[in-house]
């Protein structure tokens, strides 16, 4: 019987294993290799991709934004100076939303460049300095507002104490907070259908899964999982991608499936880009990176 039993037990095992492993090796396509597209950056940030799979993101210390042309694998500025700029979004019309750290505004970029101030203040006082944008199946505005002190501010203090994730609606005339009691959120994401906003509170070590209501508004907040994130996406079998120490996978269970080392002291933002969205666009410190998945992005799915 005890034979029997260990053999039974073991057998259990070696197919949760195979499960584990099919699970997270399906991701990355085979034989890709992490490959390093540039190095000459200060710290790049908020990757974000266009309908033909072009990635732009940010150089916030050089106050650029730059372009990944992916057709041919080269890089050009998009926008300089960029209001210190750090994530980024298209916006359904194909405008680039910026998190324009400069003067803690939201910007909107059409593609010749020219700039639309979104968001200069919240009921008159400063926002902290917007960090990450996601934008709903509606047009409606997503952004985290932590608080990082800036050399390139006069101030030192915040004038909003708390540190929210707020919301504008996508006739663009309300904003309104949208999450509350987190200490820095960072990384948001949400799902192709509407339904999910993920939420990264870097600063307390976890990730956060709301409702989405009609109206834009979150509720049954949830814990996904004790990790935080700088940035975050998520791919079409609903995987979320968290950043810090490279990149690790949660399912959409929140269990760790998978995790990309980046050879760099930080890895800061990530999403899917490419003609195909099957191209994972990795920022961290001063370097880009791409590899070729498995899975893909769920933007600009028909």
């Amino acid at each position: 019987m005890k034979t029997t039993i260990q053999f039974i037990t073991t057998v259990i095992c070696s197919i949760s294993i195979i499960s584990c492993k099919s699970q997270s090796v399906g991701l990355v396509a085979d034989g890709a290799e992490l490959n390093q597209i540039s190095n000459k950056y200060s710290f790049t940030e908020g990757p974000a991709s266009d309908k033909n799979g072009n990635v732009y993101f940010t150089d916030q210390p050089n106050d650029k934004i730059i372009k990944w042309n992916e057709a041919d694998n080269t890089l050009s500025i998009f926008k300089e100076p960029a209001g210190r700029a750090n994530g980024l979004y298209f916006d359904h019309n194909g405008n680039l939303l910026a998190a324009a750290d400069d003067k803690n505004e939201l910007w909107r970029i059409n593609s010749n460049g020219i700039v639309d101030t979104l968001i200069t203040n919240f009921e008159g006082k400063k926002l902290n300095g917007p960090n990450d944008i996601w934008v709903d199946l509606q047009g409606g505005i997503y952004f985290t507002d932590p608080y990082y002190q800036r050399p390139y501010w006069e101030r030192t203090t915040a004038e909003i104490e708390e540190k929210n994730v707020y919301y504008i609606s996508p006739d663009l005339k309300k904003i309104t907070v949208a999450a509350t009691d987190l200490v820095q959120p960072n990384g948001i994401i949400g799902t192709p259908d509407g339904k999910t906003l993920y939420v990264a509170d870097i600063g307390d070590q976890k990730t956060y899964s709301y409702t989405i209501q009609n109206n834009g508004t979150l509720t049954n907040r949830t814990l996904f999982t004790d990790m935080g994130s700088d940035g975050m996406t998520i791919d079409n079998k609903g995987n979320i991608y968290l950043t810090g120490e490279g990149v690790t996978i949660f399912n959409p269970k929140g269990e760790k499936i998978h995790h990309i080392p980046i050879n760099e002291e930080w890895t800061a933002n990530v999403t899917f880009g490419g003609k195909n969205q099957n191209i994972l666009f990795i920022t961290a410190k001063g370097s880009v990176y791409t590899l070729k998945m498995n899975v893909h992005g769920v933007r600009y799915n028909d």
